[in-house]
């Protein structure tokens, strides 16, 4: 089993930013691929962005590019997503995911592990 925390979320001002932390504990491996989604209130969770067990391929939804960076550092067992210029449509409570596997996936039926998830509230 994996379990995953995350943490780093708040309330922050339009414009602003914030860096969302993942740690992995249990059965931790190197060859998981890690994913963030959203889910804002009354809408269906939907994907954000995802890194390849290598940190070689990313992939990210068209809301998230060019303002949002994912990362991972293995050593300290944790993903990260970095958020800058930060909107109201993406007050959310964000989420991260787990798969085992070689490339990213958008697709959130494809993880098997997923974290509580952290409230991102945007004030206009």
């Amino acid at each position: 089993q994996v379990q995953l925390l995350e943490s780093g979320g708040g309330l922050v001002q339009a414009g602003g930013s914030l860096r969302l932390s993942c740690t992995i504990s249990g059965r931790t491996s190197s060859n998981y691929q890690m994913g963030w989604f959203r889910q804002a209130p009354g809408k269906e969770r939907e994907f954000v962005a995802a890194v390849s067990w290598n940190s070689h391929h990313t992939v990210y939804a068209d809301s998230a590019k060019g303002r949002f960076t994912i990362s991972r550092d293995d050593a300290k067992n944790t993903v990260y997503l970095y958020m800058l210029t930060l909107r109201p449509e993406d007050t959310a409570v964000y989420f991260c995911a787990a798969r085992p596997g070689w490339m990213p996936s958008t697709d959130e039926k494809e993880y098997d592990f997923w974290g509580q998830g952290t409230q991102v509230t945007v004030s206009s």
